[in-house]
Parts: C-alpha cells; sequence; structure tokens
C-alpha cells in the first residue's frame, strides 16, 4: 500500500465524526447483518457473532470509508475527479461511490494484478492505470497522474474521513448486540480498527477491542511493541498485507490499549474453510482474520460474547480453490493412499474395489513403476481417494493392508495448531 497520502497532516477523530459518517453515507451503504453463529460458538466455545461486511455492494467494508470521503469533495473536486492505489477492495470501493456520484476516477493498480480485479474495477466505472510489480511501485505514477490532471488522492486508509466512515461498522454491532465483551477486528493499515476503537470505546468504555494480522505482514503489532518490523512474502489474507500502518490509527490503539495479534497464514486458511462450510459465504483471507484469532487462542475467548468482522469476501477463484483441496486435505477427507502391487493384470482392480467397498471415492490414479525402493516385479499405485474423514482414510488403508498390500505412505497430515 502506499506509505502515506500526499497531503498527509496529523489528524485525530472522535465518534461524533462517526456518527456523521453513518447519517452521511446511510441512503447508499445500508446496514450489514450481525448474525449469531451457533455451530462456530460450538466449534470455539465462544458465544460468537458475526458481521457480513461481504454482503456489501463490492464485497467489503471499504463502502464505508470511500463513500465518506468521496462526499466531502468540493465540487470542483468532484468535477476533476479523484485518483487512487489500490489493487483490492479499496479500489472497487472508490470506483464504484465515485461512479455513483457521478465523479470521474482513475485507480493505479501493479501490472500484476489478477486479470478479474481490473475487470471489476472497470466494469464499476473508473479508468485503469497499471503500472509497477507492486503497490509501492504502483505510486509514482500515481502522483505523476494526480499532478498531471489535478485529481485528488483517496488514500485507502490513513484519511480521517476514510477512518471515520469505517468505524461505522462498530457502531451498528452495538446497536444490535450492545452487551459484547469483545471486537476482533483485521488489521492492515489500521483504518477499520482506528474507527471501530474510537467508535466502541465511547459507546462502551469496557469493551474489548482485539486486532489481528497475519505472520507475514505484523506491521502494527510490531509498531505497538516497539520493534523493528520484518514484513514479506505471499499470504491468503493480501487485504491486510500492509507494510507501513496509518500513523494516526496506530497512536488511536496505543492510546486504548489495544492488542494486536498475529496468527499463522494456515490458521487463516482454516477459517475460511469454516466460513465456507458453516456459514454457506465467502470470506477471503483478510475477512476471515477475525476468525482464526479465535482458533489460535481458543481459551482467550471461551464463554465470552464476541463479535467477528468479517470484513469482506473478495477472493480469488484459484486461491479459494486452493484453499478449500488444503483444506479437505488437512482434514483427512481428502487423501492418497500409496500402494505396492505386483505388477500383474488385476491388481489395479482388485485394489480399486477394496476402496469402493469401504465407500471411498477414487478421483484420480496415479502409476509408478520405476520407483528404486521397490522390487522391478511391483508398481506404486497412487490413490487420491475422498473419504468421511481422517479415520475412514485410515480404515481403507487397513483394508488394504488385509487384502495382503502394503500401503507405503499416507498422506493425511496433522492440522495446524
Amino acid at each position: 500500500m502506499p506509505d502515506t497520502p500526499p497531503d498527509a497532516q496529523p489528524w485525530t477523530i472522535t465518534v461524533d465524526d462517526v456518527r456523521a459518517a453513518a447519517t452521511r453515507i446511510a441512503d447508499a451503504v445500508p446496514p450489514t447483518p450481525f448474525l449469531p453463529s451457533r455451530t462456530l460458538s460450538d466449534v470455539t466455545g465462544a458465544e460468537i457473532f458475526i458481521k457480513f461486511e461481504n454482503l456489501q455492494f463490492t464485497a467489503a467494508f471499504k463502502d464505508r470509508g470511500a463513500l465518506n470521503r468521496l462526499l466531502d469533495l468540493t465540487e470542483a473536486q468532484r468535477k476533476a475527479g479523484v485518483i487512487a492505489v489500490s489493487a483490492g477492495n479499496h479500489a472497487q470501493g472508490v470506483a464504484y461511490h465515485a461512479s455513483r456520484l457521478g465523479v470521474p476516477s482513475v485507480i493505479v493498480m501493479p501490472v500484476n494484478t489478477p486479470f478479474v480485479k481490473v475487470k471489476n474495477t472497470r466494469a464499476l466505472g473508473a479508468r485503469v492505470a497499471l503500472a509497477g510489480d507492486t503497490l509501492a511501485e504502483s505510486m509514482p505514477r500515481g502522483r505523476e497522474i494526480m499532478e498531471e490532471e489535478g485529481l485528488t488522492f483517496i488514500h485507502p486508509y490513513d484519511d480521517p474521513r476514510i477512518m471515520a466512515g469505517q468505524g461505522t461498522v462498530a457502531l451498528e454491532m452495538l446497536a444490535e448486540v450492545p452487551d459484547l465483551d469483545v471486537i476482533i477486528v483485521p488489521v492492515g493499515g489500521g483504518g477499520l480498527i482506528g474507527g471501530m476503537v474510537t467508535a466502541a470505546r465511547a459507546i462502551r468504555p469496557d469493551i474489548e477491542i482485539v486486532g489481528v494480522q497475519t505472520e507475514f505482514y505484523p506491521a502494527m503489532a510490531d509498531a505497538l511493541a516497539g520493534r523493528p518490523s520484518l514484513v514479506g512474502g505471499q499470504s491468503v489474507a493480501e487485504g491486510i498485507a500492509v507494510k507501513t500502518p496509518s500513523p494516526a490509527a496506530r497512536q488511536i490503539l496505543a492510546q486504548h490499549g489495544v492488542d494486536v495479534v498475529v496468527v499463522r497464514e494456515k490458521v487463516i486458511e482454516r477459517a475460511i474453510n469454516l466460513y465456507l462450510n458453516v456459514e454457506k459465504t465467502v470470506a477471503e483471507g483478510a475477512g476471515a482474520a477475525s476468525l482464526a484469532a479465535i482458533l489460535a487462542d481458543p481459551e482467550r475467548f471461551r464463554g465470552r460474547r464476541v463479535g467477528l468482522v468479517l470484513s469482506g469476501g473478495n477472493i480469488d477463484p484459484r486461491t479459494l480453490a486452493s484453499v478449500i483441496l488444503r483444506g479437505l486435505t488437512q482434514d483427512g477427507r481428502l487423501g492418497t493412499l500409496s500402494v505396492e502391487a505386483t505388477d500383474t493384470p488385476g491388481q489395479l482392480a482388485a485394489v480399486a474395489a477394496i476402496i469402493a467397498a469401504k465407500d471411498g471415492n477414487v478421483i484420480e490414479l496415479a502409476h509408478n513403476r520405476l520407483l528404486p525402493t521397490m522390487s522391478a516385479k511391483c508398481t506404486d499405485l497412487s490413490f487420491t481417494v475422498e473419504t468421511q474423514g481422517r479415520a475412514h482414510l485410515e480404515e481403507i488403508a487397513q483394508a488394504i493392508r488385509d487384502a495382503g498390500y502394503r500401503v507405503w505412505h499416507i498422506s493425511a497430515p496433522p492440522r495446524p495448531e
């Protein structure tokens, strides 16, 4: 993300700013559902309520701040247009609401941005310019276009109007469930949590707010702890993969004593799968991070009323497919059985019949006659099998062993903590 807006100045917000934002955006950004989850409550031991921000028009909370900022433009600024540098939800939020308000918009995106995101941003009415391999490398081109065309820069998080708009999430949550014990919020640049802390603590000074970041981008957690930050890597939670958080957000979190926890990527993947399988809803990695915080430390939240911000659902379809398959493998519902068999007619059919008799479903098969650990008279039959779970996979493997075959490998790794 860009480090600072071109005209950055010290600033802060109040709960009145958040309430004013709620009034301003109400007609175009209706409240999203905030619902209890009985199954996730059973899974985690906490009483879970989910704020479904993935049901916004652009499938993310960014609609709120983008609209509040755009409504603050002067007539001259509206006529000239706006610019943002983003490859994700901020791009779509700005593009959609600018188009709706009749404001020209330019979004600068890295050249390697997935085509579907470029297409969606253009479809929402923005002019898209591709520049640089990363957002940091896109920023110089964004500044050039801004200066050449006299556009107003819309920062993704380090702006008081953006933060006030995002804070309206907390107003809605506490209006629905005023006796929440904890709210867990994904943290990237800090615009969402900064606004939510400001609003929530003004209404309920005793409420606990917990931020959560991915292990690859713990910038806010490190900043609050006063330690140097090492960030980088390919994260499934790219929406919170921010190297430099908002200084204003950092100050707000420090002032209110907000704890920001760091979770592993594999736990975020598990949270994505839980949302899909339990709530039948799609969460992007950043959106699933708040649930991941409970999965990583269930004792901290056990027995408490916890509000989770599912901040967005814009996950790349290929990434989602990979997460689903990895989750099935971790659960043992998709596993590989490597079987040593004599290389004679009928052996493949015999082993497949054993799997079928145990209600396993063979979805892929590979033959390998060249393994040096096997006799030249043998072959490896590698079955990818769909099962009911880890115990069922082992039951199938044991049935194959009982029939006289050697099962030398079962790919069902233990679930990560």
